[in-house]
Order: C-alpha cells, then sequence, then structure tokens
C-alpha cells in the first residue's frame, strides 16, 4: 500500500485544479476570474407536440447546434435524443455551456435564438434549467 504524505496530495489537487483551469481557458492559462466564470450552464428538455415531423426535429437540432459561433460567449452545445428510461415524455434534449453569467443572461434575448423561437415554440412544450455548476 503506498503512503500518500500531505505534500504529494497537495501537488495532486494542484495540477487537478491547474488542468481544470487550464481547460477553463482553451489551453492558456486562466485569470482567476475566468476560472470562476466558466461553467454556467443552459439545459433544456423538449417534449413535441404531436404530429411534429422528423424533418422539424432534425431542423431544430441543427439549428441549436448552429447557434454556435452565433451566441457570444457560448462556448460548447450538445444536442440530442433522450435517451433515459425517465425521461416523462421529454425526447430531446440539450445543454450549453457559456463564458459567464452574463453571456448566459443575454442568450435568451439574441436574435438568433429569437429566430429558432419563432418557429420552434410552437411544437414543444419545454423545461429550461439555467444554472452554475
Amino acid at each position: 500500500m503506498q503512503t500518500v504524505t500531505r505534500r504529494k496530495l497537495m501537488r495532486t489537487v494542484g495540477l487537478a485544479v491547474s488542468a481544470a483551469v487550464l481547460g477553463a481557458a482553451g489551453g492558456r492559462m486562466a485569470t482567476a476570474d475566468e476560472a470562476a466564470q466558466a461553467n454556467y450552464f443552459h439545459a433544456f428538455a423538449f417534449q413535441w407536440k404531436p404530429d411534429v415531423t422528423d424533418a422539424k426535429k432534425l431542423r431544430a437540432e441543427r439549428e441549436i447546434i448552429g447557434l454556435q459561433g452565433q451566441i457570444p460567449g457560448l462556448l460548447e452545445t450538445h444536442v440530442g435524443e433522450n435517451i433515459s428510461p425517465h425521461g416523462k415524455g421529454y425526447t430531446f434534449g440539450g445543454i450549453m455551456r457559456f463564458r459567464d453569467k452574463a453571456s448566459l443572461d443575454a442568450y435568451p434575448q439574441h436574435p438568433a435564438h429569437q429566430a429558432l423561437l419563432v418557429w420552434l415554440k410552437p411544437l414543444i412544450d419545454a423545461v429550461e434549467l439555467d444554472l452554475r455548476a
């Protein structure tokens, strides 16, 4: 059995924190503010209304993914079919990671998001969560 000293433990923890900070900054050393602000998420799930076609579902997926690069501060976008057996009718969902709270707060009003909602909102019953994790 290997003995773990306090020094080894602190070095390991320090390396893990450094890796997280580097990851949050896109490979460069992040400032403390960047590291603290890099974990704001918007999660959503859809129940499709009856008779929504597969083509419209595919369009929704493509357009949500297409917000990446249009929305300032949107760092990651992941969408797809809900594969959980506990989905309660929510068959599609996604999660987006934002640079900071200001970016997350600006997202709903962005023109690209508003354009998506014009045609998508009548096709879904949705649940949304915004969180810092």
